[in-house]
């Protein structure tokens, strides 16, 4: 009997940040910002919104500027909203 189920089978597929090559979630290094750092979930054990990053050294090298260009956009948003 097959099984009918809407979930069986389904694969999720997540995008790089830095490559922006899109992967199975499972392969890729999830991670999430909290304060002014990056805290990676090994276990996949936080429900939080994740950003992903490949395991390739090319993309995990690229992580720092990455993360200082993100502080910067979101800190500048964010002094934005207080003077209105």
């Amino acid at each position: 009997m097959p099984n009918k189920s809407r979930s069986a089978g389904h694969v999720p597929f997540r995008t790089c940040i830095i490559c922006r090559k899109k992967t199975e979630q499972r392969s890729l290094l999830g991670f999430f910002i909290l304060g002014n750092e990056v805290i990676f979930d090994v276990n996949r054990m936080v429900n939080n919104r994740k950003k992903y990053v490949c395991h390739q050294v090319e993309c995990l090298n690229h992580l720092d500027k990455w993360m200082s260009k993100y502080l910067k956009k979101t800190g500048s948003s964010q002094r934005r909203t207080k003077q209105m």
